[in-house]
């Protein structure tokens, strides 16, 4: 008998409709995937100020923060990779479930991972924003010092240099951090939103 034939869904009574409703306002995620280095969680940063100065309930998933708590145990191999983004997809439904605007700031380098985080929810709650910046701009900012790690040996199965990274093909979004500022990118989200009625 396997495990989850003994696990039963309970429904309750609040659903998403009505947390949506107290907050006044639509829930979905903005899924934000790109080299290191390319401005996701800058960027994202800022699109978090501009939706909670207008009242939207929000909050940012970050790869970096959940890789020190929820997910510590997980490495870089493709498998990790993978298991990292579920968990992210996980969580990131539940926030839509809870009626909050979650940004979720993650490389999420392989396409069908990001498609089994879109199949999570409604087609209108997954919004993918492609942070599109040529490897050698992001290699030239290096924010934190990892391609220079990477192309000395030092970090292996980094993305760009020594594992792939698959550009999407239909994201909601494509913002280019090398040719706009911030600012720019910044508002093309906000735009976006705007008119899709967000």
């Amino acid at each position: 008998m396997s495990q989850h034939e003994n696990i039963h869904k309970h429904v309750f009574s609040i659903t998403k409709q009505h947390r949506q409703a107290l907050h006044g306002h639509k829930s979905y995620i903005l899924w934000f995937t790109g080299l290191s280095g390319s401005g996701k969680s800058t960027i994202a940063n800022m699109v978090e100020a501009r939706l909670h100065a207008k009242g939207i309930s929000t909050y940012i998933l970050d790869g970096d923060n959940l890789r020190n708590g929820l997910n510590e145990d997980l490495g870089f191999s493709a498998n990790d990779r993978k298991e990292n983004i579920r968990r992210i997809g996980e969580m990131s439904k539940i926030f839509v479930d809870s009626g909050i605007v979650v940004l979720a700031t993650f490389i999420s380098p392989y396409a069908n991972d990001r498609k089994d985080v879109r199949k999570k929810v409604k087609t209108d709650e997954f919004i993918e924003i492609y942070v599109k910046c040529p490897i050698e701009a992001c290699e030239e900012r290096d924010p934190k010092g990892l391609y220079k790690k990477a192309r000395i040996g030092e970090i292996t199965q980094f993305t760009g240099v020594s594992a792939p990274y698959e550009e999407p093909e239909n994201p909601e979004i494509i913002i280019e951090t090398s040719q706009n500022t911030i600012e720019e990118c910044v508002q093309q989200i906000i735009d976006y939103l705007i008119d899709a009625g967000m």
